[in-house]
């Protein structure tokens, strides 16, 4: 059975807004009371945050799919509904957000650091909040914000600051079990170690973590064996470790050709050359490991590697191995430039920013279509209910206001023109018929809105020359005879 696992897609869905409520307060000898219908709540977000006693993906290998609840509609006598509940993911220390392109959205390390994966949607305004002194009762209201979906990629990239590296079997588990107090599953076959263990040292003053990265052999960055699965891991590691195996039984294999192999594999992952490394010579307790050590030094010395020959059995080299690793961590953390305090940035919108965009398009049978892009004319859009003419005069008011209508005159749009107002997966597209005056002057009954049913002058006047085509040919078929010579 899995048990960890460090790469996951997570299909996230924050919670949709409630709708608003269109109402109005009834009550004996009141018969105008007035609207009243509340504003529906917001949607959940769904956050990522990081929690230290989670050590892997595993729970969102299980269950990928992840969805917040909605915020409650609103109701009439001014009850604004309930907001939807967050849906908060613990993640590990040291998780990468990207999307499916790869870009990488958010890098989670630290306790408690958070991430926005989903953005719940907005609650829609109810008909008290769209009271005005032209619109006193509306008979609409606004919906509810769908919640924001997105399909992430989750990467695990384990937080230490030392890395230990090397064939199976090489002893990695074994040093890291008494450098600290993990406790690793350990064994004489390759392989044995299936997942990255984290161990906690201290040195002196110094307190670091050290991680062993299994399955590291030829062709690891290629795929070949555990290597490509957990190379990841030694990404963030300021000091890396070679351990090499003074004792193996294969033949084909010695120190020296081991550090080859491994420092090849590191050099084609790529992003590791500027890490320092340190050589640890294990097994050195067994006597014919401690010939071959004493044989290698002087080549591994020559390379300009600091050598430390150590037993993960007689503890030989350990205290000055973990000593030399406090010294090279603490340098490291000092170089690290000190984080800079938060600052909110503000930057005011531009004058003449109208907050949309008009581009002209041509489809496929050659008629213009003008497209209609920006945060409020979309979201304007998403919130209006088209079952009810006067939520969509009261849409046709604001975008007026805004500008939309006067843009579409310069990008020389004419009536009867395809005008779509989103993305092009997800667009409302309508026929343009431009208004001369807009205005909640111009509504009647709630729910209704005459500029609807009016008829513009264009289409009457062709509707008239129809009317005279039409008459006029039926005209010629009556005065038609069939016998007549």
């Amino acid at each position: 059975m899995t048990t960890f696992v460090d790469r996951v897609e997570l299909h996230v869905a924050a919670g949709n807004g409630g709708h608003g409520c269109a109402s109005v307060h009834r009550e004996k000898f009141k018969p105008l009371g007035g609207p009243d219908g509340g504003d529906g709540g917001r949607g959940g977000d769904v956050v990522l945050v990081v929690d230290r006693d989670v050590t892997t993906l595993l729970e969102y290998h299980h269950s990928p799919h992840r969805r917040a609840t909605n915020g409650r509609p609103g109701a009439g006598g001014n009850r604004t509904g309930a907001d939807g509940a967050d849906l908060v993911l613990p993640v590990p220390d040291g998780t990468v957000v990207m999307d499916r392109r790869g870009t990488v959205l958010a890098d989670l390390v630290g306790q408690g650091t958070t991430f926005v994966a989903g953005q719940g949607g907005r609650g829609g305004l109810g008909n008290a909040a769209l009271a005005s002194a032209r619109r006193k009762a509306p008979g609409f209201a606004l919906l509810g914000e769908p919640g924001e979906s997105r399909d992430l990629v989750l990467e695990l990239k384990s937080v230490a600051d030392v890395g230990l590296i090397g064939y199976p079997s090489a002893g990695k588990s074994s040093l890291i079990s008494v450098l600290s107090a993990a406790r690793p599953k350990i064994a004489d076959y390759p392989f044995t170690t299936l997942v990255p263990n984290l161990g906690v040292v201290s040195a002196g003053s110094t307190v670091y973590t050290v991680a062993d990265v299994p399955g590291l052999i030829p062709g690891a960055s290629q795929g070949k064996g555990l290597g490509l699965t957990f190379l990841r891991h030694v990404e963030r590691c300021a000091v890396l470790v070679h351990v090499l195996d003074c004792a193996t039984l294969e033949s084909d294999r010695d120190p020296l050709s081991d550090l080859d192999a491994i420092e090849a594999e590191l050099s084609q992952y790529g992003g590791l050359a500027d890490r320092p490394r340190l050589v640890a010579l294990n097994k050195t307790d067994i006597p014919e490991g401690q010939d071959l050590a004493d044989i290698v030094r002087p080549e591994l010395a020559a390379r300009g590697l600091r050598v430390f020959e150590v037993s993960a059995v007689s503890r030989k080299g350990l205290k000055e191995l973990s000593y030399a690793l406090a010294e090279i961590v603490a340098q490291a953390r000092a170089a690290r430039p000190e984080q800079a305090p938060t600052r909110i940035v503000i930057r005011p919108q531009a004058v003449n920013d109208q907050g949309f965009t008009v581009r002209r398009e041509a489809v496929g049978d050659g008629e213009p279509l003008f497209r209609v892009r920006g945060e409020k004319p979309e979201r304007w859009v998403r919130q209006t209910d088209f079952s009810n003419d006067e939520a969509v005069g009261y849409l046709a008011d604001r975008l007026a206001r805004l500008g939309v209508e006067e843009a579409l005159v310069k990008a020389g749009a004419r009536e009867g023109d395809g005008v779509a107002i989103g993305p092009e997966d997800n667009a409302v597209i309508f026929d343009w018929e431009p208004s001369v005056s807009v205005g909640a002057e111009m509504l009647g009954r709630r729910g209704e809105d005459h500029r609807l049913n009016e008829t513009r002058p264009a289409v009457q006047r062709r509707r008239e020359r129809e009317a005279k085509r039409h008459d006029a040919a039926q005209r010629e078929y009556d005065a038609f005879d069939p016998f007549e010579e």
